[in-house]
C-alpha cells in the first residue's frame, strides 16, 4: 500500500478538515483497491474457477497494488512540501507505518505458532537476526529476504519512493517528476527484461541486509544534518542505495520494480499539474507515455542479451491489469469532485490495516472451514460473507485503537522539534 498511500488525506498529518470532501475520491480509491486484493487472495479459498478462468486474462492484485501506487504519488510528495520538514515526513512515516506493521507480525507469530495461519516463512528462521533487521529497514523484498506476510512486498517499493522523494525535495529538483516518470518508465520498457533479480542477495546471502540497513540509517541521519555538505551527502547515499536495490536487487524483476517506481511519479506529476506546480501540456504529455510504455515492458519478451537470472516477461494479465489501474485512477480523478460512496470512503480509510491484516483473515478462514473451495455454492457463499466481515472489523478495530493513536503521537513528536512561532 499497498497503502499504499499510507496517509489518508484531508484527515492525517495535520491536513485541514476542509480539504477531506476534495480528497474523499482517493479513500473510494483506496478502499476499492484494499477490496480487490482481497478479492484476489480469496480466490484460491472461494473462487477456485475464477481464478482458473481469469488467471490468464487479468491481474487482480497487481491491479489492486497499482492503483494503491498511483495514490501514493498522488498524496505522498506534497506531505513532504507541506511541512517543509524532511525530520516531521519521517516521523510522520514512522508512526504510520510501523505499530500497524508491527501488529500484523505480531499476530502472524502467534497464529502460526497455535497453527491456525501458514506462520512465518521457514527461511526466515535460517537467518532470523538478518531477517529482522530486513523487515524493519522494510526493504526486505529487496534485499533477498521473505516477506514475513506475503503482502509486505509493496512496503518495500513505497519505502523507495520515500527515499527518491526525500533525496529530490533536498536536492530542490523535486518539481521534475514527469521527467523522472517518464525515464523510469523508458527504462522499464528498455532495459527491463534484461535486468538481473536479486543479483546482490544471491551472491551475498545476509551480507545484503547488513550492508544496506546501516547505510540506510546513516544516510536518513545524514538527510536531516544542519550541514549542507553533510544533507548533500546523504542525498547522494540514500538515492544510490534506492536506486541499486531497485535495479540489480529486485525479487519481481526490473520491468515491474521500475514500472511501479513511474507509475508513483506518474501519480505526483499529475498532482502537480493539478496544482499549477507543472507546465500542463508537457508534463501531461510525458505522464501520458508512461502507462504505454508500462503496457509494452510487460508484454515485451527477454532480449538475446538479457542476463542469466534476468527478469522474465509479465505477460497480457499484468499488463491488462496496470491498463485498468490507470483508467481506475483517472476516473476517480475525473469524479474527485462528486460525493464518493461512504463504505468506499470508509474502506480507504482503513485501508492500511485492511491490506495488512487479510491474509491472515484468510489463512485463517481457510483453515477454519477445511477448504472450502469444494464445496456448494450458497456454503461458500456463506464462509465469504464471514471473511469479509472479518476482515473489515479486524481493519476498523485496527485503525481506530493503533493507527490513529499511533498518528497523534507522531503528530504531537514532530511538533516538539519546530521552532517557536515568532512573537
Amino acid at each position: 500500500m499497498p497503502s499504499f498511500t499510507l496517509t489518508p488525506p484531508g484527515t492525517q498529518n495535520g491536513s485541514p478538515p476542509a480539504t477531506a470532501p476534495r480528497m474523499s475520491w482517493l479513500d473510494a480509491l483506496r478502499g476499492l483497491a484494499a477490496l480487490v486484493v482481497v478479492f484476489e487472495h480469496s480466490l484460491d479459498v472461494l473462487l477456485p474457477e475464477v481464478r482458473r478462468a481469469a488467471g490468464p486474462w487479468f491481474d487482480f492484485g497487481r491491479y489492486g497494488v497499482f492503483v494503491f501506487f498511483l495514490v501514493s504519488g498522488y498524496v505522498v510528495p506534497f506531505s513532504l512540501e507541506r511541512r517543509g520538514s524532511v525530520r516531521e515526513f519521517w516521523i510522520g512515516r514512522f508512526f504510520r507505518l510501523y505499530p500497524a506493521w508491527l501488529v500484523s507480525v505480531a499476530l502472524a507469530v502467534v497464529l502460526g505458532a497455535a497453527g491456525i495461519s501458514w506462520g512465518l516463512p521457514d527461511a526466515l528462521r535460517a537467518r532470523p537476526w538478518t531477517s529482522v533487521l530486513a523487515h524493519l529497514t522494510m526493504l526486505q523484498d529487496l534485499l533477498g529476504v521473505p516477506n514475513a506476510v506475503n503482502v509486505f512486498w509493496t512496503l518495500s517499493y513505497e519505502m523507495v519512493f520515500y527515499l527518491l522523494v526525500t533525496a529530490m525535495f533536498l536536492a530542490g529538483v523535486h518539481r521534475a517528476s514527469a521527467r523522472v516518470a517518464l525515464g523510469f518508465g523508458v527504462a522499464a520498457a528498455m532495459l527491463g527484461v534484461a535486468l538481473p533479480t536479486a543479483l546482490l542477495a544471491a551472491r551475498w546471502p545476509g551480507g545484503t541486509t547488513l550492508v544496506a540497513a546501516p547505510v540506510l540509517a546513516g544516510g536518513l541521519a545524514a538527510l536531516v544534518s544542519r550541514r549542507r555538505a553533510v544533507r548533500r551527502a546523504g542525498i547522494a547515499v540514500v538515492a544510490g542505495l534506492a536506486l541499486t536495490l531497485l535495479v540489480l536487487d529486485s525479487r519481481i524483476g526490473g520491468v515491474e520494480s521500475l514500472c511501479i517506481i513511474a507509475t508513483m511519479f506518474a501519480g505526483t506529476a499529475v498532482r502537480g499539474i493539478e496544482d499549477g506546480r507543472l507546465r500542463a501540456w508537457p508534463a501531461a504529455a510525458m505522464v501520458a507515455v508512461v502507462p504505454v510504455l508500462s503496457l509494452l515492458a510487460g508484454l515485451r519478451p527477454p532480449t538475446a542479451w538479457a542476463a542469466p537470472g534476468g527478469t522474465q516477461s509479465l505477460g497480457l494479465d499484468w499488463s491488462l491489469a496496470v491498463a485498468a489501474a490507470w483508467l481506475t485512477f483517472l476516473g476517480g480523478f475525473a469524479l474527485r469532485r462528486r460525493s464518493m460512496p461512504r463504505a468506499l470512503v470508509w474502506s480507504g480509510l482503513v485501508s492500511y490495516s485492511l491490506y495488512l491484516l487479510h491474509p491472515l483473515v484468510v489463512q485463517t478462514v481457510w483453515r477454519a472451514s477445511g477448504d472450502p473451495g469444494g464445496m456448494p455454492g450458497i456454503v461458500r457463499l456463506g464462509w465469504g460473507v464471514v471473511l469479509v466481515a472479518a476482515v473489515l472489523v479486524s481493519a476498523g478495530l485496527a485503525h481506530r485503537y493503533v493507527e490513529r493513536p499511533a498518528q497523534r503521537l507522531g503528530r504531537r513528536l514532530a511538533r516538539r522539534g519546530r521552532p517557536p512561532a515568532p512573537a
